[in-house]
C-alpha cells in the first residue's frame, strides 16, 4: 500500500477508558434526565446524592443541557469531516468511522483525529 493510500484511510479507535467512561456518563445523564423517578439515589453515595440536588433543583439546566451535549456532539463529529478532508482521509468508509465515532465520544475520537500528521505517524502517549 502507498503511503496515500494509508494516510486515506487513517482510523484509530478511541480507548477503551474513554468508550467507556463516555458512554456510562452520558448513559446515567439520560437515566437522570428521563426517568429521574426510577434512579437509586441512596445506593450511589456522594454522585446519587449530587444527582439527586441536580434533578430537585436545576431540572431544566440539565433537560436542556442533555440536548445541548449532542448538538455538541454533532458539531464535533462535522468537524471531524472537515478535519478528515484536510487531513487527506478521502475513504468514504473512514470518514463515516470517524464521524460516528466523534458523535458518540466527541474529543476522545476528535483529538486523536487532530493528532495525525497526514504523510507520516500519529503522536502516541
Amino acid at each position: 500500500m502507498a503511503k496515500s493510500d494509508v494516510s486515506s484511510e487513517y482510523f484509530r479507535r478511541s480507548s477503551l477508558f474513554w468508550i467507556v467512561i463516555v458512554t456510562v456518563s452520558l448513559s446515567f445523564y439520560t437515566w437522570t434526565v428521563f426517568w429521574p423517578q426510577d434512579v437509586p439515589y441512596d445506593s450511589l453515595g456522594p454522585l446519587g446524592a449530587l444527582a439527586k440536588h441536580l434533578v430537585d433543583h436545576h431540572y431544566p439546566i440539565m433537560y436542556y443541557g442533555w440536548f445541548l451535549t449532542w448538538v455538541v456532539h454533532t458539531f464535533e463529529a462535522l468537524y471531524a469531516l472537515k478535519v478528515c478532508s484536510d487531513k487527506g482521509i478521502d475513504s468514504t468508509s473512514t470518514r463515516l468511522l470517524w464521524f460516528v465515532q466523534t458523535f458518540f465520544f466527541g474529543l476522545a475520537s476528535l483529538g486523536i483525529l487532530l493528532k495525525y500528521k497526514a504523510g507520516g505517524r500519529s503522536k502516541r502517549h
